[in-house]
């Protein structure tokens, strides 16, 4: 019978998250990722095969940690659907402002993930099916909506402001209403 790992990958990538969570993912690195499971670095290079494999597989639980936020603001039901994404986005920065640079503040040299085309995709498809409008002012309308919720999301993830749901609610309305008035829909 083998022996059992004691430091298992999804400990380490827990261990990485906490760091992340604290100090973003460039605090994390080996040295203190063996520190935060008080093992040697060898458990972790027998994990992965290096820094990069192991930052994807953060990356990733990040990404698994926001769809939640999306998915419980959904569920819910406080907010039509459209706006309850937007919602969760804004929570997500609030709660988590550390995992939010990551996945939604960082160098992108102007390329969209295959992720947040789909999410983008997704979110203008609901507009569409919803509405009944266009595609091409779906696509208008949620690309304005997106600057407005990624905004205030920073702002959130920032410490610039700490306004309440409800503030951040009637904005988003009034912004939805006024931009879907100018585009005619």
């Amino acid at each position: 019978m083998s022996a059992k790992k004691a430091i298992t990958k999804d400990r380490i990538i827990s261990a990485a998250l906490e760091i992340v969570r604290k100090k973003g993912m460039q605090g994390l690195n080996m040295r203190a990722l063996a520190n935060a499971c008080k093992c040697s670095t060898q458990p972790i290079y027998l994990s992965f095969s290096g820094a990069e494999e192991l930052k994807r597989a953060v990356g990733l639980r990040i990404s698994q940690i926001y769809n939640k936020y999306i998915s419980d603001e959904i569920a819910s039901g406080k907010y039509p659907e459209y706006k309850a994404m937007g919602m969760g986005y804004i929570r997500f920065a609030k709660e988590e402002p550390k995992l939010f640079g990551y996945l939604f503040m960082r160098d992108r040299n102007g390329l969209a993930s295959e992720e947040e085309q789909s999410y983008f995709n997704g979110a203008v498809a609901q507009i569409t099916d919803n509405m009944n409008i266009p595609r091409d002012k779906a696509a208008e309308l949620h690309t304005h909506m997106w600057v407005w919720v990624h905004g205030i999301a920073v702002m959130y993830a920032t410490g610039y402001l700490d306004w309440d749901g409800e503030t951040v609610g009637r904005m988003l309305t009034d912004a939805f209403l006024g931009i879907k008035a100018r585009l005619g829909v």
